[in-house]
C-alpha cells in the first residue's frame, strides 16, 4: 500500500505547489490561484475504480491500487487547505 500512497502523496503536493507559484507568477488573484491548484493537484480516481473495477474485477490488484488513491488524495487536499490559507495570508494579503 505504500507503493501506492508515497507517490500518490507526493504528486499532489508538487502538483499543487508548482500550480499555484505558476497561477501567481501568471498575475492570477488568490481565488484563481487557488482553484487552479486544487484542480490540478485532484484527480478523478471514481472514474478510475470504475474503470478498474469493470474491467479487471473486483478482486484484482489494479482495482486495490485505485481504490487507494481516495484514501489518500482527500487528506492531503484537506492538508493543501492549510496551506492556501497560509500562501493567501503570505501572498496575497492586499487582496479584498
Amino acid at each position: 500500500m505504500l507503493l501506492i500512497a508515497v507517490p500518490l502523496l507526493i504528486y499532489f503536493v508538487v502538483m499543487f505547489l508548482v500550480s499555484f507559484w505558476m497561477s501567481k507568477k501568471a498575475g492570477a488573484n488568490y481565488a484563481k490561484s487557488a482553484t487552479l491548484s486544487f484542480t490540478a493537484a485532484s484527480n478523478n480516481f471514481e472514474l478510475a475504480i470504475a474503470v478498474a473495477v469493470g474491467v479487471f474485477g473486483i478482486n484484482n490488484g489494479a482495482a486495490f491500487a485505485a481504490v487507494i488513491g481516495p484514501l489518500v488524495e482527500v487528506p492531503a487536499l484537506i492538508g493543501l487547505v492549510n496551506v492556501s490559507l497560509y500562501f493567501r495570508r503570505r501572498y496575497f494579503a492586499g487582496e479584498g
